[in-house]
């Protein structure tokens, strides 16, 4: 079988990264390098910064990315979709003009014979009650029907600034470092969910922008798949083996 691609958080268009054009041009460089290897892309969330569809408008620019997705559905690739918390509001664009299948809550599948438990991870075991409250707000559907009321010059302005300041609150606008089994809540949830849920060999998430490979029992395990702002790593299966690789620029390794 062809090899099944996953990665995440690149966060395109993010106000916060300085290098954005050439950080979406080194995504669309590993798609194209990957196409002719590929049956299936899972995008797993917050591939954008912000992402916000009116009924007639789509945010400005990531042309060369969407592009690219856009080739690769055409060509039979199966690209999924996950939205994160950063790119919640995705309704029928990127599934009606670029192919995708969106994916709006976690996924359990079957893929070479293997069961994979799929999701961006944002809101699974996560303690923090204002995040959680934030949350709630985002996914509301009266919220979204007001902030849609909003001109998208004032609108998208205002998402791309919020996520700004959210990223740059942040030390060194990074991620907290991996923090143990014990706090870290992904781990947590896995192996709650896989307690209740023997079927499961492998959990892949986002969100975290941490690289973490770690067995939970003698058959399952768990990977996050780091970032697409300063690590460009990926997760890749050959239907036998699942392997977290880097890209380095000019060659894909898997």
């Amino acid at each position: 079988m062809k090899n099944v691609y996953f990665l995440s958080d690149a966060h395109l268009g993010s106000l916060a990264i300085k290098h954005r054009r050439t950080q979406e041009r080194r995504l669309v460089r590993f798609l194209d390098e990957i196409k002719d290897k590929a049956s299936a892309i899972y995008l797993l969330g917050d591939m954008f910064d912000f992402w916000y569809e009116y009924r007639y408008v789509v945010p400005k620019g990531y042309t060369r990315f969407l592009g690219k997705l856009s080739e690769l559905t055409d060509n039979g690739v199966e690209v999924h979709f996950f939205t994160g918390n950063h790119d919640i509001w995705a309704y029928d664009y990127l599934e009606k003009e670029c192919g995708m299948i969106i994916h709006r809550q976690p996924l359990t599948c079957e893929i070479a014979d293997k069961v994979f438990f799929l999701a961006h991870g944002d809101g699974l075991g996560d303690p923090n009650k204002s995040f959680r409250f934030i949350r709630s707000i985002f996914h509301s559907k009266v919220c979204q029907r007001l902030f849609s009321a909003l001109h998208p010059r004032w609108g998208v302005a205002f998402g791309l600034t919020w996520a700004k300041h959210s990223r740059l609150k942040r030390a060194d606008g990074g991620e907290p470092p991996y923090m143990g089994e014990d706090k870290e809540y992904l781990v947590q949830f896995a192996k709650d969910y896989a307690a209740h849920h023997s079927d499961i060999d492998y959990f892949i998430f986002g969100h975290r922008h941490i690289e973490l490979d770690l067995m939970l029992s003698r058959k399952t395990r768990m990977m996050i798949v780091g970032d697409w702002i300063t690590q460009f790593t990926y997760a890749v299966f050959d239907g036998s083996h699942l392997l977290l690789s880097e890209y380095e620029e000019g060659e894909s390794k898997f």
